[in-house]
């Protein structure tokens, strides 16, 4: 039996499923039961989730959520989990509607894929729990679970070996990485890693964690150290490659600062160590970084183009103009333009006319655009 959901989820779920686009006086949320093959993208806006067909751009449903709303794909190819205040939902984009699919949490965090396996991370508890997204068409799946001593903004990574890799911390610090065993018993750990944030898995199963002075990095049992260039060097968020040895971060260097707006990126080498800073010419955000189908990394600048990392040469090797010029909003939950890659395609969203691009990442050229209903936030995609 599937898990039922909280009752104002439960009332979403129920409007998703309408057989007719429609809209009423109490806002019921627009919804179609197109089922197809075809790749999916997830888009939040203020009020819910729009779903379009990848190729066509056609929005094929959409879905009422109440509050900020955040998007991670499931790992089967399939579904969205969608994260609100209390739970990780998922969304089947096929029909396309929320399901009854549901994992309640205090303070719902990081959703981490590798090998298989998903991983939620619960702030407000430390709760981690690992599942096969393949059972999710089933109903909730079975999961294993392991809370951290303490409650943090942290991540986990679970290994194909079962070992699990948690950031350590509380709520008031976090310090570094812990790597357990199949039967949950300590490995190694490292705690030299200030405001530990953000998770990439590079060639080789090799896992990296971000630092406020560099990286952690961690392979066969042994976690490696690279240390930035500058006393405060922030590596926050990183876009990782499977296939690759190079990990794309972004690099900040004013610890006081309430909103930088940084110029350059990191290339980390995870096989040698070695860091590189490349500068842009333009700063970007949180929701700027990604990989190309042949490992080079894509950076969403705020002059509108999509900046091309060879990475090899750490240089910048071509710039493609997709949209206006940006300014990045002062909250980090406001909407703003966002790089998202699914195979051979970059999807980039343009929030201030509504509308989303793409750009084929073989020829480099921009190779589509479409009118959105909504003012899209994140997003996220199913290549089906």
């Amino acid at each position: 039996m599937r898990r039922p959901l909280p009752t104002a989820v439960a009332a979403v779920a129920l409007s998703a499923t309408l057989l007719t686009s429609c809209s009423t006086d109490s806002g019921t949320a627009e919804a179609t039961t197109t089922d197809s093959a075809t790749p999916r993208l997830a888009l939040s806006y203020d009020g819910g989730v729009l779903v379009l067909d990848a190729q066509s751009l056609d929005v094929v449903g959409s879905a009422e959520v109440d509050g900020f709303t955040r998007l991670n794909p499931a790992g089967d190819d399939r579904h969205v989990l969608v994260s609100t205040g209390n739970s990780f939902t998922a969304l089947d984009t096929a029909e396309p509607a929320l399901t009854d699919v549901t994992f309640e949490a205090k303070t719902p965090g990081h959703v981490v894929r590798h090998d298989g396996k998903t991983v939620l991370f619960d702030d407000g508890t430390g709760l981690v729990r690992v599942f096969d997204p393949a059972e999710l068409s089933d109903g909730t799946p079975d999961t294993t679970e392991f809370t951290t001593p303490e409650a943090h903004h942290g991540v986990a990574v679970e290994l194909s070996d079962g070992s699990l890799l948690t950031t350590v911390g509380n709520e008031d610090e976090r310090t570094g990485i812990v790597v357990l065993d199949r039967d949950r018993k300590e490995i190694v750990r490292n705690e030299d890693c200030p405001g530990v944030h953000g998770e990439a898995v590079a060639a080789g199963e090799t896992v990296v964690v971000g630092c406020q002075n560099g990286l952690l990095i961690y392979r066969d049992g042994v976690i490696t150290k690279v240390t930035s260039p500058d006393p405060y060097g922030r590596i926050g968020n990183q876009a990782g490659d499977e296939d690759s040895p190079i990990i794309l971060g972004d690099y900040k260097t004013d610890p006081d600062a309430e909103l930088e707006r940084p110029e350059r990126v990191s290339l980390t080498d995870t096989a040698t160590g070695q860091l590189t800073l490349v500068d842009l010419g333009t700063s970007y955000t949180f929701r700027s970084l990604g990989r190309a189908p042949h490992g080079e990394a894509l950076v969403l600048g705020t002059d509108g183009a999509v900046h091309v990392i060879d990475p090899n040469s750490k240089a910048v090797s071509r710039t493609v103009d997709v949209i206006d010029p940006w300014t990045e909003p002062d909250k980090w939950q406001s909407p703003r333009p966002a790089l998202y890659v699914q195979d051979h395609t970059a999807y980039v969203t343009d929030p201030a006319n509504k509308k989303i691009h793409t750009i084929d990442l073989d020829t480099w050229a921009v190779s589509g655009q479409a009118d959105l209903p909504e003012t899209p936030n994140e997003i996220t995609g199913v290549a089906r």
